[in-house]
Formats: structure tokens, C-alpha cells, sequence
């Protein structure tokens, strides 16, 4: 038996920032991965799909840059070489990255399938060998899985997200199944691809999750781009061919089938806890199946702590590495606890959406007396410099003392910019402190200066 002191499963966002800081702080570690080091986010996640969206936005560059003064004759996209850029260029170096630091922290890295045989060892298997591994502690990073629905079996043209991510043509016609994150991106990207995309959504509006106004702009652009989008609509069945999937929607009681060469399925995410021997050592799960911690991510079985998806929260990798953190100075002796003051959250749709803390709404509902702020990018010089005047951020802010609560952002870049945001509602900024700050000129941020500005009631560029 092979031994070691902290056993991580999973290689993922979190599980391999959990075993490098775990290793830099002093301690044997062991990293467990069933299929490729990186997991989902860097193989068949995040990664890859942001990629896609890249290479989305330069195409449609390319063909409607005409306002600029810019043509260009007989345009062409060449997808597999598309895909092997987003695989050889994009996913291998992050990957092959992510193992050179895992080895130059001393972590060993172990490739199979890892399941408890006791408190304190686990078996793994790689491809039918099988060892086993003593730990003093363990941190489970085991990640999520896409949801299978009924009548959607993944197979042939029945596609989950990673399917979706690694087509080997561009879609005549796609048809999504689930209108959140997911789904409003890759509908996004392969309409700018050039696929006719129809997205099947059971709520009312696509992006369930965000504001009514935020909605509206993903809806407009995907109308701009030929995105058919069916809200309050049910997938009911798919029956697919050698060459071709058809799909039977119930739409407000009305039901049609509409043909396509695909069909993908993103209504969520499982968490991985099944099948690894959580039972047989007395780690409880709640019912949602998400495994039980305390504010350092231990378990009911002290010893195990676990991280990411698997645990009650937001489902993001961001979250994840952040949880891998906190578990793995716990594991080495660090009196430290979690402290979600506020986690940003990223849609990559056209345009970006970037939240962060609450909303007005949320705040009135914590007892707060709160108001918002909103600036428009159309009026932001780098953002029309940019032909990108479409959305606006708008902050959420305490009228008592004008500290922040949170904020909205929809246009270019918003997933950078909600990074100045998360630190000022992180330290407890006021409108004040940030309108006092120097941005640089001409920039995208500057629009979070002026938004401060307009909830102090002396808006520059208003």
C-alpha cells in the first residue's frame, strides 16, 4: 500500500489548486484523476468553450466589419482547424501546465477511478490495475457531471456540453436544450459559427437567473444573430437518424418538431458523489446529494474534507479553486475558515454578463435601505471606439453610508471589470472611495467611476 498525507480527488480547478497549496505548505500529497488532469473546466468546461466563443466573435469580425472600412473577400472557416487550435494551442498547454505544477510541487499524480475502503484508505483503479492508498487526511474535488433527461439519451446526435464542445462540422442547424449559462453560450457562439440555433427553455425567459433588463439584451442580440428562442417551452422526445435528430417541443400546449443535425442538452449539472465509497465511511450527503461541511470544509468524517461542486454553493470554478485554498491550510495546520463576503459570477454570452453580490432587490429583502446607479456603455468612449455600446453597469449601494452591495454589468469586458467591484464590496468601499479613484482613459472601467459618480449625484459624462 502506498501511503501519502493528503490524498486529493479530482484534478480540477479545485482539486489541483488544493494539492499544489497543500504541497507548498509542507505536505505529502497525492492527486487522484479519473480521466485528464485539468477536469472539466480545462478539458471540456470553461476552457474550451470560451475558445469557441473566440473564435465566433473573429469570424463574424471578418464578415461585418464593412463600418470600418474593412472588407474581406471570400471569408472562409475551416473548423477542424478551428478545433485542433482550441485543443493543440488552447486546452494541451493549459493542461500540460497544470501537470508541470503539479510536479514541480512534488505532488504525485495517480490516473483512475478512486473509491474509499476505509477512513483512511482508498483504492484506485486504472484501467483494471488496482492499488491502494493510505492518506492522513483526504480533500474531495470530484466535480460535476451534465444532466441526462427523459427522452434525451447522450448518444449519436444527442449531445451533453462536452459533445457540444468537440463537433468535428459546424451545425446546419443546432437545437439547445436549457437556456441558462451553457446553453446561452454555445447558442451564442455557434450562431456566430454560422449554425441556425434553436434554444428550448422551460422558463419564461432564457438566463432565469439574471434580472428582466439583463435578459432582454441576450434576447436581442440572439434575434440580431437568427437565434430561435422558445421559452416556456418542453422538450418532450427526440428521434434521430444516420444523418439527422428530430425533436418533438411542447410550446405553451402547442407541440412541434422541428428537425436539426443536433441536438445538445445543458439543463445543469450533477455533483459527482456517487460511486466513491462516501457511505461506507460515514460521510453524510444532504438531499440534493451535495456532501455536508463545516466552515472548513470538513465532512462528517473529519478527517475528509470537500470542495467545488460537490458542496452546497454556487457551482463555479472560481469558487472551487478558492474552496481548495481554505481546505488545504486547514489540512496543514491553519486556523482558517471560509468567508464568502462575495463570489462574481460570469456569463459569456453577447454581450458579457458579470454579477456580483446583490441586487437592489435582494438588498430591500435583507432589510436594506438600498439604491442603484446606472451608467450606460454608449456612453463610454472606449466602449464605442470598440462598436460595443450595448449595456450598461449599474451598482447597488447603501443610502446610509454609501457602501456597496453589489453590482450588474452587461457589455464589453464585464467579466473583467466585475473584478474592481468584487475587491471594493471585499474591503467595504463606498460610492466615494471609487469615484475618488483614478481610472485610466480611454477605458472600459472608467464606467464604474461613473457610475459611482451618478449614485453621488454629480455624474460627469451624464
Amino acid at each position: 500500500m502506498k501511503t501519502t498525507e493528503v490524498l486529493v480527488i479530482g484534478s480540477g480547478p479545485g482539486g489541483y489548486v488544493a494539492a499544489i497549496r497543500a504541497a507548498q505548505l509542507g505536505k505529502k500529497v497525492t492527486i487522484v484523476e479519473a480521466e485528464a488532469v485539468g477536469g472539466v473546466c480545462l478539458n471540456v468546461g470553461c476552457i474550451p468553450s470560451k475558445a469557441l466563443i473566440t473564435a465566433g466573435h473573429r469570424y463574424q469580425e471578418m464578415l461585418n466589419s464593412s463600418f470600418l472600412g474593412l472588407s474581406a473577400k471570400d471569408v472562409t472557416l475551416d473548423f477542424t482547424k478551428t478545433q485542433q487550435w482550441k485543443n493543440q494551442q488552447v486546452v494541451s498547454k493549459l493542461t500540460s501546465g497544470i501537470t508541470a505544477l503539479l510536479k514541480k510541487n512534488q505532488v504525485t499524480i495517480v490516473i483512475g477511478q478512486a473509491t474509499f475502503i476505509s477512513k483512511t484508505s482508498a483504492e484506485v483503479d486504472s484501467k483494471g490495475e488496482k492499488e491502494q492508498i493510505a492518506f492522513q487526511q483526504a480533500i474531495l474535488a470530484t466535480g460535476s457531471r451534465p444532466i441526462e433527461i427523459k427522452g434525451f439519451p447522450f448518444g449519436g446526435r444527442i449531445l451533453d456540453s462536452t459533445g457540444g464542445l468537440n463537433l468535428t462540422e459546424i451545425p446546419k442547424n443546432l437545437i439547445i436544450i436549457g437556456g441558462g449559462y451553457i446553453g446561452c453560450e454555445l447558442a451564442g457562439a455557434y450562431a456566430n459559427l454560422g449554425s441556425k440555433v434553436t434554444l428550448i427553455e422551460g422558463s419564461p425567459s432564457i438566463l432565469p437567473s439574471f434580472e428582466e433588463d439583463i435578459q432582454e439584451l441576450v434576447n436581442n442580440k440572439f434575434k440580431k444573430n437568427g437565434v430561435t428562442v422558445e421559452a416556456s417551452a418542453k422538450a418532450i422526445s427526440a428521434t434521430q437518424t444516420a444523418d439527422q435528430v428530430c425533436v418533438e417541443v411542447d410550446c405553451g400546449g402547442k407541440r412541434q418538431k422541428i428537425d436539426a443535425d443536433y441536438v445538445m442538452v445543458t439543463v445543469g449539472r450533477k455533483a459527482n458523489t456517487d460511486g466513491i465509497g462516501l457511505e461506507a465511511i460515514g460521510v453524510e450527503k444532504d438531499k440534493h446529494q451535495l456532501i455536508k461541511i463545516d466552515s472548513q470544509y470538513r465532512t462528517t468524517q473529519p478527517n475528509i474534507f470537500a470542495i467545488g461542486d460537490i458542496v452546497p454553493g454556487l457551482a463555479l470554478a472560481h469558487k472551487a479553486s478558492y474552496d481548495g485554498k481554505v481546505a488545504a491550510e486547514v489540512c496543514a495546520g491553519k486556523q482558517v475558515v471560509r468567508d464568502y463576503r462575495v463570489i462574481p459570477a460570469v456569463c459569456f454570452t453577447d454581450p458579457e454578463i458579470a454579477v456580483v453580490g446583490l441586487t437592489k432587490k435582494e438588498a430591500i429583502e435583507n432589510g436594506i435601505d438600498a439604491e442603484v446607479a446606472v451608467f450606460p456603455m454608449q456612453a463610454n468612449g472606449r466602449a464605442l471606439s470598440m462598436n460595443e455600446p450595448d449595456g450598461f453597469i449599474r451598482l447597488v449601494f447603501d443610502k446610509a453610508d454609501q457602501s456597496l452591495l453589489g453590482a450588474q454589468i452587461v457589455g464589453v469586458n464585464a467579466s473583467e471589470l466585475i473584478a474592481e467591484i468584487t475587491i471594493a464590496i471585499e474591503t467595504f468601499l463606498t460610492l466615494e472611495d471609487v469615484a475618488l479613484t483614478i481610472h485610466g482613459h480611454p477605458t472600459v472601467s472608467e464606467t464604474i467611476m461613473d457610475a459611482c459618480e451618478v449614485g453621488l449625484g454629480i455624474p460627469i459624462h451624464m
